[in-house]
């Protein structure tokens, strides 16, 4: 009997208490939301807000304000140096180091305890569960996994207080038994410098047996090339004959799949989308044939929604998760075990069943362009470019767009700047192409597109090799799990990697 016939037995008991999803949502939200208060109550937020008199959903959207980090940033600071019992329970020691804000290079996202083990590491958890429910011949504990991390750093010089990358968080934090089956070692987990991680890395796995792999899409193909560098095959079955499923996250797959399957040869190989953020971890794709992923309920976050077209009004409608519709842009608003309150995370879903509540993740509420009134979000360009591909052969590793204002013609555009994986054959066949596709999928962008008369024809710009790299190492974001802003309403990003290029 392998080590993963073995191991199923510890998941079986959660496989079938996730069937819970399918039927009693409203339960399960409605017992999280009770547990966040009750826990909560005694706390300075608490007290403030009035927790102790909430008996319903409708007195907690009453008592509670929506909050972004700019709301909470001086709570979360006071708990970063030491007080208790400020937003939630106790001493919160770990802080997630986020993307920042308009004021601020970093935000940073507690993480308690309880958040540690009753959301990050339970989604972790889960992801195996559905996993392995799916795949009952799995055999992948009867390899390695490789598991890609951050760094963290201290935290304002107290003793056992912490910041750094989520991942580096939960390899820190890992139970110890873990480690027997996971790689590289923590030391080299853990390091700084991505560069010398990456060939470490590549070197310590080199003749391991890997069956798993866990990370952000374009930092775990750089590792895997460079592992493709030394080994000097063509495939990565070719290395790690046993290699069956990528747990992916971080950023969207799409423009990383195909290279991905060629890399990959073997018909037996699995990805697996979840959706894992500094704030929580949110979803885990529960049928590989569907790219929507399951809406976890019986975390410790309970969650709220805003539709898009509302997201900027001054009193914006916000609905529990019973108010959702499907195909309909949603941005999120979660509390949690780590003491976020109605806190608006910055990305955008849009629900494709409610039964079970699955979902897809669409943008951000920021990375968009509509300079123009067209209203064009990521998963917009995502499937734009994913069209283009497909037509042409073409394959893009990175890629940023932003707008180009009127110039005194009254003329305006989008411009893209792309690095190729494998570049397309005509340039302006392929920038023609992703026009297309983006006013079939897009009736804004489309009406401004009409006759040229608001918005012209896409430009693309052709990025060097590493430029995006270079950009992100300039600012000491290369690795963990930073990533490149896909759209942006301002030039302010693409402006910088033209100064690179």
């Amino acid at each position: 009997m392998g080590l993963t016939s073995i191991a199923s037995w510890f998941f079986r008991s959660r496989q079938k208490d996730l069937q819970r999803h399918n039927n009693e949502a409203d339960i399960l939200q409605a017992q999280v939301l009770r547990h966040l208060i009750e826990r909560a109550e005694n706390t300075e937020y608490g007290r403030k807000h009035l927790f102790s008199t909430i008996k319903s959903y409708e007195d907690f959207a009453a008592n509670v304000p929506l909050n972004t980090y700019e709301e909470l940033k001086a709570d979360i600071d006071r708990m970063r140096h030491g007080e208790t019992d400020v937003l939630w329970p106790g001493t919160v020691r770990w802080y997630a180091k986020s993307s920042g804000t308009t004021n601020d290079k970093s935000k940073f996202i507690p993480v308690s305890n309880e958040g540690l083990q009753g959301i990050h590491y339970a989604g972790g958890f889960d992801s195996v569960a559905l996993y392995l429910m799916n795949n009952p011949r799995s055999r992948m504990f009867d390899g390695k996994g490789l598991i890609l991390g951050g760094s963290h750093s201290s935290n304002y010089n107290l003793n056992n207080s912490l910041v750094g990358d989520l991942s580096a968080i939960l390899i820190e934090n890992i139970n110890p038994v873990v480690n027997w089956v996971r790689v590289p070692k923590k030391q080299t987990a853990l390091l700084s410098d991505f560069e010398v991680k990456r060939d470490r890395i590549a070197h310590e796995t080199l003749k391991k047996n890997v069956t798993n792999l866990s990370g952000v899409p374009s930092w775990m193909l750089s590792v895997l090339t460079r592992v493709m560098e030394l080994s000097g095959k063509t495939h990565l079955e070719e290395v790690w004959p046993n290699i069956e499923v990528f747990f992916h996250g971080g950023v969207a797959f799409t423009p990383y799949r195909q290279q991905y399957q060629e890399l990959i040869t073997s018909p037996d190989m699995h990805y697996m989308e979840t959706y894992n953020a500094s704030e929580g971890f949110f979803g885990i794709q529960s049928d590989l044939t569907d790219p929507s992923m399951l809406l976890m309920l019986d975390y410790g976050v309970y969650y709220e929604f805003i539709p898009m077209d509302e997201f900027d009004s001054e009193h914006p409608t916000v609905v529990p998760l019973t108010g959702v519709k499907t195909d309909v842009n949603y941005a999120m608003v979660i509390s949690t075990t780590c003491g976020l309150w109605r806190y608006i995370i910055g990305d955008t879903v849009k629900f494709t069943s409610k039964n079970p509540y699955k979902f897809v993740i669409t943008g951000r509420t920021k990375h968009f362009i509509n300079a123009f009134g067209e209203e064009l979000i990521v998963d917009n360009a995502e499937q734009g470019l994913a069209y283009a591909c497909q037509q042409t052969g073409a394959e893009v590793l990175e890629y940023t767009a932003a707008p180009v204002f009127m110039d005194g013609k009254a003329k305006c555009r989008h411009q893209w700047l792309i690095e190729f994986a494998k570049e397309p054959d005509n340039l302006e066949h392929f920038a023609d192409l992703l026009d297309q596709k983006l006013q079939e999928i897009n009736s804004d962008y489309e009406a401004k597109r009409y006759k040229d008369i608001t918005l012209q024809h896409l430009e693309i710009i052709k990025a060097r090799k590493n430029l995006f790299n270079d950009w992100l190492k300039a600012r000491g974001k290369l690795g963990g799990q930073h990533k490149v802003p896909r759209l942006s309403n301002n030039r302010k990003t693409i402006e910088e990697l033209l100064e690179l290029l």
